[in-house]
């Protein structure tokens, strides 16, 4: 039986918590991307802090039980379309259902458009998110490829254009 999965708002307090679980985040993306940790070892912090500091972005703790075990950062809170603008999960959890019931809730507490980029190269994150857009938007969603602004040395990103997903789909689950 999978164990509860929720979501948190990220609190003040959280910073070194979401600094530790970047660092995961960015090491798994390194696979995709081809980046090293620099002379001590970390990943650039990228667009970490401006998340926390946007009055325009929701950040989120996924939690199994009470521990913490990815995130997620939604942009556009307070316009159309919204936007994952990060979404991550360990790996000890991945396949379990826990990324599917957190981006549910993520559906569920933001009501709307939505807009979903991942890296088509990334195949576990193509095939979760395309499976989620099916189960959510039964009656279909569309599929662009956009450029990465200011990065043309990597491939485009795939983005989902979901229609309002529906809410009998996200709150049976």
């Amino acid at each position: 039986m999978l164990k509860p999965v929720t979501l948190r708002a990220v609190l003040p307090g959280d910073l070194l918590l979401m600094e530790r679980l970047w660092q995961l985040y960015r090491h798994d993306l390194s696979e995709f991307r081809d980046t090293l940790p620099d002379d001590v070892g970390l990943f650039t912090p990228g667009r970490l802090r401006t998340y926390l500091q946007d009055p325009d972005s929701a950040g989120y703790v996924i939690c199994r039980d009470t521990r913490p075990v990815g995130f997620a950062f939604v942009s556009n809170v307070n316009i159309q379309p919204l936007r994952i603008a990060e979404f991550f999960v360990v790996r000890a959890v991945r396949r379990s259902g826990v990324g599917r019931l957190a981006a549910q809730q993520l559906f569920a507490k933001h009501r709307g458009h939505w807009e979903v980029p991942f890296q088509e190269e990334n195949p576990g994150a193509a095939r979760f998110w395309r499976r989620l857009a099916a189960e959510v938007c039964p009656t279909g969603y569309r599929e662009e490829r956009r450029a990465v602004p200011g990065k043309p040395h990597i491939p485009p990103d795939t983005w989902l254009l979901l229609r309002e997903p529906m809410r009998s789909v996200i709150t049976s689950a």
